[in-house]
């Protein structure tokens, strides 16, 4: 597997870093990988910026920090406008089509996906954003299974809101391979 730095960013309330928690959690306790992650916060828990690296290899990892990403997420407007410039080369930059409007050319495959809007219509509850994102991301990437991000929520989160995280996960996907079509 060759090394993936992604970049999520979003705002605070987003679960921007929760999301990036569970796919490095995923990558080293069920897809036998090493991974970090850290995470920095804007001046507002809720509503401020948000930013949160992983790095996912089969080998050691030296430096946590992301410098230059091949996966940057962008939930927000002021994300994208933040960080688009740092994507690498021929990257992957996923966006939230409520939120962003890609109009910045950037040399890398920009997917607008409307991951919010389908939360919303599908399940009704936005809490789950997040996981709808991880779900289109991994098919997207390739990165970790479905299989092992719902074995870390089994580990994080109650039970009772397991199938809406499950269904969550499945319209990421599928809204992703929909896009690939």
């Amino acid at each position: 597997m060759e090394r993936c730095r992604i970049v999520f960013s979003g705002s605070g309330g987003q679960g921007v870093i929760t999301a990036a928690i569970i796919i490095a959690e995923a990558a080293v306790m069920y897809e036998d990988l090493t991974a970090v992650q850290s995470q920095s916060y804007g001046a507002a828990a809720r509503g401020g910026s948000t930013r949160s690296d992983v790095i996912i290899s089969d080998s050691a990892i030296h430096y946590p920090k992301v410098v230059q990403p091949n996966v940057l997420v962008c939930l927000t407007r002021e994300a994208y406008a933040n960080f688009y410039p740092i994507i690498r080369p021929g990257g992957l930059l996923l966006t939230d089509n409520r939120y962003v409007k890609q109009e910045r050319k950037v040399d890398a495959r920009q997917i607008g996906l409307p991951m919010y809007q389908t939360v919303m219509e599908k399940i009704g509850k936005p809490i789950v954003f997040n996981i709808c994102m991880l779900g289109a991301l991994g098919a997207l990437t390739e990165l970790v299974r479905p299989e092992s991000i719902m074995k870390v929520l089994e580990t994080r989160i109650p039970a009772a809101f397991l199938d809406i995280n499950r269904k969550a996960l499945e319209l990421g996907r599928n809204l992703a391979e929909d896009y690939l079509k």
